[in-house]
């Protein structure tokens, strides 16, 4: 038992160690690239931001495949080839000269993605954990991870400016790969298994798989376009840039503050209960912030109360499909939840750009709102239909 504590340990603070730095260099440093890249490539702002919806488009196809083999052979091996994969890819990221070699680099990104980051961290700690410290150990390492944009963003602008960009990646690329390739090789090789009451095929038969699919997409799309929108549109509402810069970067610091709240309500109160409830803070919040955002406190304020689910999903949608199937064919049917997702995510933040331009800034935040409260009404009839006891 003192073993299997002291492994499960060790897995926590690897993942939680290769999640931090694979989001901050996999995902957030991307925007920190594109102003030099649009000099150099002689490509605009659209045709780059292109080549990271690729990369989570891959990320949302491959998720179905990768998660039927974390269920046969576990996540060492996977994590290991991918960090190796994500090496790679930056390394030929920085050679690139044209658009087009980007996109190419982006697609086996994606690819690297899927392999190392959230959605296969968390098959191996739902595979590892019993529920009982399950939860924990999800918050713990999505905790350190909330801190990636934190950390990578001003590190990666750091090194661009002192290095170029080209350079700048080639760093990242190595001190990626030296620490996270040996630790994803230290995982556990043999995982501890549950058997599942349904497998994939007859969970995508059920009802209750299609709600916690629709609340988490309607939610992840909406979050993505707040992510993407929230600067712009503070600075549309009259504020100055570094007022808005500073104020959408709480988001961090609150989607952690978020996941630390909804765990410790999870012992009280349903967990679908829980992150309804936030998703429906969400909506109000955006619908707040065209009313009051043009003032200090109201930008303020719509956007802690916004922050508050930014991180919610993350740790709800893995500890809800482990509840309700098990953990046997968690891998495979969390997969087949996230290709919609990572679509939404990818797609809406574009979906809403052009919006906003045809539309105004007001009537994306309605849809926002809308689209958070779908999700939570998804989950309060995802809980009234499963029961799911306490």
């Amino acid at each position: 038992m003192l073993r299997a504590r002291t492994t499960g340990t060790r897995l926590v603070a690897a993942l939680a160690i290769t999640q931090t730095i694979g989001f901050g260099v996999l995902y957030y440093a991307f925007s920190v690239f594109i102003p030099p890249m649009t000099r150099d490539l002689g490509a605009g702002v659209a045709q780059l931001t292109v080549a990271i919806t690729l990369a989570n488009l891959v990320s949302g196809l491959a998720a179905p495949l990768l998660g039927r083999r974390l269920d046969r052979r576990g996540g060492r091996g996977m994590m290991t080839l991918g960090s190796l994969l994500g090496t790679a890819s930056l390394l030929a990221w920085s050679q690139v000269q044209n658009v087009l070699q980007l996109y190419l680099v982006c697609l086996v990104l994606g690819v690297a993605a899927a392999m190392v980051l959230y959605e296969t961290a968390f098959a191996v700690i739902v595979a590892w954990f019993d529920p009982e410290r399950r939860s924990k150990a999800l918050l713990a390492v999505t905790i350190v991870a909330g801190f990636a944009s934190t950390v990578f963003m001003p590190l990666t602008g750091l090194l661009v400016e002192g290095y170029g960009w080209r350079t700048a990646l080639v760093i990242l690329a190595i001190g990626y790969g030296v620490i996270a390739v040996p630790l994803h090789a230290s995982l556990p090789r043999v995982r501890p298994l549950t058997r599942a009451p349904a497998g994939v095929g007859a969970a995508l038969r059920e009802r209750p798989f299609w709600l916690l699919a629709f609340a988490f997409l309607t939610q992840t799309g909406a979050v993505a376009v707040v992510a993407m929108l929230l600067v712009t549109y503070l600075i549309v509402l009259g504020h100055p840039p570094l007022f808005a810069a500073t104020v959408a970067g709480l988001l961090g610091v609150l989607s952690v503050t978020g996941r630390v709240i909804t765990t410790g309500l999870q012992s009280r109160w349903p967990i679908a209960l829980v992150t309804a409830a936030v998703f429906g803070l969400q909506a109000l919040a955006a619908l707040l912030l065209p009313l009051t955002g043009r003032s200090v406190p109201g930008a303020i304020g719509s956007v802690v109360l916004f922050g508050l689910g930014f991180g919610v999903a993350t740790i709800a949608r893995p500890a809800l499909l482990a509840e309700r199937y098990g953990t046997a064919a968690y891998a495979s049917i969390s997969g087949a939840t996230a290709l919609p997702i990572l679509a939404a995510k990818a797609m809406a933040p574009l979906v809403a750009a052009f919006a906003a331009q045809v539309t105004g800034y007001a009537v994306v935040m309605t849809a926002v709102a809308a689209a958070c409260a779908a999700g939570g009404t998804a989950l309060v009839a995802f809980q009234w239909i499963t029961r799911v006891p306490r």
